[in-house]
């Protein structure tokens, strides 16, 4: 199971060439095919043409005239002999004009992204996909098909202006549509693409399409249009900004991933995935702001839950914007930087909220290569409480951290203390099953108290007390409050660490356990009736048992002296 089933695209380009290795799979299929020939000449539209079709001309800067670069099949069709070296003078279709056929006239307009689409299970290239934007801020699909990307797009760039004549107006695919128009500009077998070189005319940079929480949410799954987001960042790929390390640029490029949590002012935390090119393009900007960058926005987001959790994935599509680089994640930085207390009002076990999966689940996610340490919610039943082995180390009190016995006091490395107070924790393992399959757990640290109610250090010493022949080399046998766990039905938060990952273990490690779900009763006629909680004390952090989980032993525990 990945964290995501969406690399459903994976090349993008800014630049003005054609790659000759596909990558692997991208998203959309079904493009709407466009006919070889336009067909009758009755059945072209065209708009009016002024009158320099009739011998006047317009010169360079005026009116929107095309000059230099002109590429296409039929180049010599669009000027007349008559009219030869001069500059024809059409009236521009708008794009909001443009309809399903073909057509005799042109569009002006300025090419913001272009991207290869692949037929998911083919891997063959169906044509170049674009985002298209007209004078009057219309926004349009454009699409070159297969075997015409290598007549017009060495000569295109993003951001730059052109002149199409000819073009056929197409049905928009009913997936993954990047702008509002059900029709896609499509280029034919007599279209021809000019530079743009009228400076007068003033096309947008961009525009976007933004969706917050709960219309992404109410998208989720559906396989509709892809909206654009904005928002702050909470975590990178699970740190919080300024705590971690900088991108690993070729660890990205291998795993084709980065994890985002994300929020709009004060909505929802949502998970963000970047993959292949998105992902790539945000740790060289991330990296560029030394991993300050806060803001950022991706364009064309496909919303999806996984385990019950909503997240968005990057398609082909997809670009990335932080902090100053357009006009929105300016605004959106000013409005962070007057609301800061809003942004961070936060519960942080939202932000990193475990995805639900079953144990079947994270076995499949422990065997893929691109696979990270992640935590996961799982419900299993607890089938035994294996004995024969320590069921807690004696930790330092301060960090958790498995203590290092010295010559007459205990240490602790990761404090750097020479002398410390040793205090039990749990560290147990239980043998669990869910409906399909089978697994071993081990409860560390505040699980173990949050499972039977109980502090280890609290069942050590009382064992102690009651047994005070026993020496210091005595193994404590499995208190019963442990062993009265068997049968339970509990949610455990399990982390998939990197023992798992490499293959060196199948143990997973339980980080915190949820209180027991006790169904409402009905009581009549009972008098006296008292309740004690299942669960003890839940308010404990998980935090200090999953610092455990990196650095504890299992091994059978003796009584250790606590200098």
């Amino acid at each position: 199971m990945t964290l995501s089933d969406v690399s459903e695209s994976v090349k993008a380009s800014g630049e003005a060439m054609v790659r000759t290795v596909p990558v692997e799979p991208i998203i959309q299929t079904s493009v709407s095919p466009v006919p070889d020939k336009v067909g009758d000449i009755s059945s072209v539209k065209s708009p009016d043409v002024s009158a320099a079709s009739s011998g006047s001309t317009k010169s360079a800067g005026k009116t929107g005239s095309s000059t230099g670069l002109s590429i296409g099949a039929n180049v010599r069709s669009a000027v007349s002999s008559r009219d030869k070296g001069k500059a024809i003078v059409r009236k521009a279709i708008t794009f909001r004009d443009v309809t399903f056929g073909p057509y005799d006239g042109e569009i002006r307009f300025r090419l913001i992204h272009f991207w290869e689409a692949w037929n998911v299970q083919t891997k063959v290239l169906i044509g170049l996909e674009m985002i298209l934007i007209d004078e009057e801020a219309n926004v349009i699909q454009g699409f070159i098909p297969n075997a015409r990307i290598d007549t017009y797009l060495r000569h295109m760039k993003a951001g730059g202006t052109y002149t199409l004549n000819k073009f056929f107006g197409a049905k928009s695919k009913n997936i993954y549509r990047v702008a509002d128009p059900e029709v896609t500009i499509s280029f034919s077998w007599n279209s021809v693409l000019y530079d743009l070189e009228d400076s007068s005319i003033n096309f947008p940079e961009d525009r976007f399409r933004f969706h917050g929480y709960r219309e992404f949410e109410a998208a989720s799954d559906q396989r509709g249009d892809l909206y654009d987001y904005v928002g702050h960042i909470k975590l990178v790929n699970g740190q919080v900004l300024g705590d971690g390390p900088l991108l690993d640029e070729s660890e990205i490029a291998a795993t084709r991933r980065v994890e985002l949590h994300v929020q709009t002012h004060d909505e929802p935390v949502l998970k963000l995935y970047l993959w292949d090119q998105p992902a790539l393009q945000f740790c060289k900007k991330f990296n560029a702001s030394g991993g300050t960058a806060r803001v950022i926005l991706v364009t064309t987001l496909n919303p999806k839950r996984f385990g019950g959790v909503l997240s968005l994935s990057s398609m082909a599509s997809s670009r990335v914007f932080l902090d100053s680089d357009v006009q929105e994640t300016r605004s959106y930085l000013s409005w962070l930087e007057s609301n800061f207390d809003v942004a961070n009002r936060v519960n942080a076990e939202v932000v990193t909220k475990p995805e639900i999966a079953t144990l079947g689940d994270i076995f499949v996610y422990m065997n893929q290569s691109a696979a990270k340490v992640a935590w996961f919610e799982c419900t299993a039943t607890i089938d035994d409480v294996v004995h024969g082995s320590g069921w807690y180390y004696i930790g330092c009190g301060v960090c958790h951290t498995k203590a290092t016995k010295g010559s007459t006091t205990l240490l602790c490395k990761k404090c750097g203390k020479n002398e410390i107070d040793g205090v039990a924790q749990y560290l147990s393992r239980l043998s669990v099953y869910d409906q399909k399959d089978q697994a071993v757990f081990i409860v560390l640290g505040d699980a173990g108290e949050e499972l039977t109610g109980k502090k280890a250090a609290e069942l050590v010493e009382r064992y102690y007390q009651a047994n005070e022949h026993v020496g210091e080399d005595h193994i404590v046998p499995v208190p019963q409050v442990m062993i009265d766990t068997i049968g339970q039905t509990r949610k455990f938060i399990v982390k998939v660490s990197t023992h798992n990952l490499e293959g060196k273990s199948q143990t997973l490690t339980v980080t915190k356990v949820l209180p027991l779900e006790v169904p409402e009763t009905v009581v009549e006629a009972v008098d006296d009736v008292h309740t004690e909680s299942d669960s003890g004390d839940g308010d404990h952090a998980s935090e200090s048992a999953k610092r455990n989980a990196d650095g504890v032993e299992l091994e059978s525990v003796k009584r250790a002296k606590c200098g």
